[in-house]
């Protein structure tokens, strides 16, 4: 069967295959942990042989197969103009499900293929280094915003595996050629300073991490340089010459009074089976009225 083709028909814009071994990035990935520059993102920490060894994830595992699948460049937008990260997609359900969905057919067309192979789908929700493996199979390259870039398309991808015990074929596939050259665009657009050098992220000062994973306050300062954006953050894609299709802001979202005083209930009915819901309300709330301030 050819991957690359199927992939393509359930709406991937790239593939890439590669052999199950240890990645390219992992002790640099364990150094990156290891010098506390994960936040309180602790499960970051956990499961490092799991990360070191795919076969660990799925027993005799031969062949990972990465996947890049687009989510919208517009940017989701309150009707007084404030905005949430173009990958948060509030008016579709959770990326993970919908993904992992289109993973899990090609999966079986792997598994009819191959009738004796096992296969295992990973959306961002394994410990395994998305990223290498995606860079080792061809189909892109890292940015110096540590954002896989896909030729044609940019950065605006979501990532998934699948992982099988069949020998697939790797072609003449292998490593892209950095294509940033001299462009230091997105470290220099860094509201934070969370991109302290090429391909070396400070976690803890991201605004994707501070408005999503963060449980604490936002301080002022923080607040400030979220601009009008309350959720997320795209700063370090947005100026990306490989990113330069524009498009307006999508009104998609509820506006600002709404959001305030919305109810836990009505938040799980409206967002529960979202992205949204990964931060929550209170979260969402306490990031408004730091916009605000």
């Amino acid at each position: 069967m050819n991957i690359a083709n199927q992939a393509k028909t359930l709406g991937f814009v790239a593939s890439g295959l590669s052999r199950s071994e240890k990645p390219l990035f992992f002790d640099t990935f364990c150094a990156w942990v290891d010098a506390g520059k994960t936040g309180r993102m602790a499960w970051l920490n956990r499961h490092r042989n799991l990360r070191e060894d795919p076969g660990r994830l799925l027993p005799k595992c031969q062949t990972i197969i990465s996947l890049a699948y687009p989510y919208s460049p517009e940017k989701p937008c309150t009707p007084e103009g404030f905005t949430m990260a173009r990958y948060s997609e509030p008016q579709k359900k959770d990326y993970h499900d919908r993904v992992r969905k289109k993973a899990k057919r090609l999966a079986s067309q792997i598994m009819a293929s191959y009738p004796d192979s096992k296969t295992r789908v990973c959306v961002d929700s394994a410990p395994i280094l998305e990223r290498s493996f995606a860079y080792r199979s061809g189909m892109g390259f890292l940015g110096k915003n540590n954002m896989l870039i896909v030729p044609g398309h940019g950065s605006y991808v979501f990532l998934a595996e699948i992982l099988t015990t069949a020998s697939l074929p790797l072609g003449d596939s292998g490593p892209m050629e950095d294509l940033c050259g001299s462009c230091t665009r997105c470290l220099d657009a860094c509201p934070t300073g969370a991109l302290e050098g090429p391909r070396r992220l400070d976690a803890s000062r991201c605004l994707s991490y501070l408005t999503i994973e963060h449980g604490g306050d936002v301080d002022p300062e923080t607040g400030e340089k979220m601009g009008r954006c309350f959720l997320g953050c795209d700063v370090c894609q947005e100026v990306c010459p490989f990113n330069r299709v524009e498009k307006a802001n999508a009104v998609s979202l509820p506006g600002i009074g709404e959001f305030l005083k919305m109810d836990d209930e009505t938040f799980k009915t409206r967002f529960g089976q979202t992205a949204l819901a990964r931060p929550g309300l209170e979260r969402i709330q306490r990031n408004i009225k730091m916009v605000l301030v």
